[in-house]
């Protein structure tokens, strides 16, 4: 990007959403480093800024504009690029935002760097008029690798992408396209590459990774499992921990949870999207199981990993879902053995069959039944910590300073914190669990040698 005796130009990021998005915006931003960028904080002054957008809910969309302000407030010339889901959906609107200079939709985000000479050849854009380049979602039909590195502790390594499900209040098949897989070699390839940079943990994710081996070489079948994956990662060396994120129960077999019981690195953590408690809601929703497939899968992991977590996913006023079909979901998940609820109110999105069903629930129940479901995650949360009060378990400690104290997450997820110490970031340590204190996060007693591991 020009001599090297001009000055490096400097670009930021700001990831909105899911794993799989910080994945990505970190394999983005390798490639502003490749073409001589310097990488600086969002807050800091920058040429460019790239925001990595999501659309999973309604908020998601409103923050984006926020985000355009603070990076304009920060540097008023600076251009500002957007990428990811909401750009692939809405491109047009996202070009009309005051700010707003360029517009990538699903597969051009990863060629972004190819668009920078035209981008900083042009005088910066009075008005919403951003240049908008998106293809039709169809022709997101190949794979992009990624992961995330020298942002956290632990990375992200996408591993999936895509969706071939059709649930009817889902746009993320619009946004991504189809269920398509990383080459079991280069998935190898890029854990040793994590491996390498002394980070201790991966996260591997992906839109529905228990698709994972479809389209892994450009077509539809599958040449590998995800019980596959699971086995050749866990023999990659230097990788303390492995940890599968959200996997959807229907293709959560047996025979990955027996292998994560007995492995060598996988944690015992499960996040297990459920959405509702109510079979009608889960045919409505187009879900490709009942709920007592969803009670086998839970079982089964505390059958073969009692000291596991299990996270859930739970969507609440669904259109149609009435009093009776909450109050089962509230009841399904009270007498469930899990650890925590990801609680998400449903918000109408534009071309889902949802959107137009019958039954709408009014904002204020919907609420109410966010709220119940928020505090019956908490009391979950407590209970499963409270269970592993007086258990060895290894803490692997984060780099951030908050108010003093450095915080960690044991194998099977329980949040600990202690006195602030540098020299404790990125380190595991041996520990016994011993009380619960006012913030939920639970103290504990090291474990023979303090020495790091």
């Amino acid at each position: 990007m020009g001599s090297e005796t001009e000055i490096a130009k400097k670009v930021a990021f700001y990831t909105l959403g899911c794993k799989l998005n910080f994945s990505e915006t970190s394999t983005i931003a390798r490639s502003f480093e490749q073409e001589g960028f310097n990488r600086v904080e969002f807050h800091e002054s920058a040429d460019i800024y790239v925001i990595n957008t999501c659309s999973v809910t309604e908020n998601a969309d409103k923050r984006f504009k926020g985000i355009v302000k603070q990076a304009q407030k920060v540097n008023p010339d600076a251009f500002v690029i957007a990428v990811g889901c909401y750009a692939q959906l809405k491109p047009e609107e996202l070009a009309d935002v005051n700010g707003v200079d360029l517009v990538l939709g699903a597969t051009e985000k990863f060629k972004i760097t190819h668009y920078l000479n035209d981008l900083l050849a042009q005088p910066k854009l009075d008005g919403g008029n951003g240049l908008v380049h998106a293809c039709e979602i169809d022709e997101a039909d190949f794979y992009v690798g990624s992961y995330s590195i020298g942002d956290r502790t632990r990375a992200f390594l996408k591993v999936q992408d895509g969706c071939d499900y059709k649930c009817t209040y889902c746009t993320i098949p619009l946004a991504r396209g189809i269920s398509r897989s990383d080459t079991l070699p280069n998935v190898l390839k890029n854990a040793a590459e994590i491996a390498a940079q002394d980070i201790k943990e991966i996260v591997l994710t992906g839109v529905n990774i228990g698709d994972y081996g479809k389209g892994e070489f450009g077509n539809k079948k599958h040449e590998h499992t995800f019980y596959e994956l699971v086995q050749a990662l866990d023999e990659v060396p230097g990788i303390e921990r492995l940890r599968i994120s959200s996997i959807e129960p229907n293709l959560l077999k047996n025979e990955t949870i027996d292998f994560v019981a007995q492995s060598r690195s996988f944690v015992p953590h499960f996040h297990i999207p459920l959405q509702s408690g109510s079979d009608a809601m889960l045919k409505l929703m187009r879900r490709r199981y009942m709920s007592d497939l969803y009670v086998n899968r839970v079982q089964a992991i505390k059958a073969a990993m009692p000291h596991a977590c299990i996270g859930v996913d739970v969507i609440v006023g669904f259109p149609g879902e009435t009093e009776e079909h909450f109050l089962e979901t509230y009841n399904f998940l009270n007498d469930l053995p899990i650890s925590y609820l990801h609680v998400f109110t449903y918000s109408e999105r534009e071309n889902t069959p949802a959107a137009s069903m019958p039954g709408v629930v009014p904002l204020k129940q919907r609420k109410k039944r966010s709220k119940m479901l928020r505090g019956l995650s908490a009391k979950k949360r407590r209970a499963f910590y409270e269970a592993q009060l007086g258990s060895e378990r290894s803490v692997l400690f984060e780099g951030e300073n908050k108010a003093g104290y450095i915080h960690g997450f044991t194998e099977n997820y329980v949040k600990v914190k202690m006195p602030w110490d540098p020299s404790f970031v990125n380190t595991i340590h041996r520990i016994k669990l011993t009380e619960i204190d006012e913030d939920g996060l639970v103290r504990f007693d090291f474990v023979g040698e303090e020495a790091a591991i």
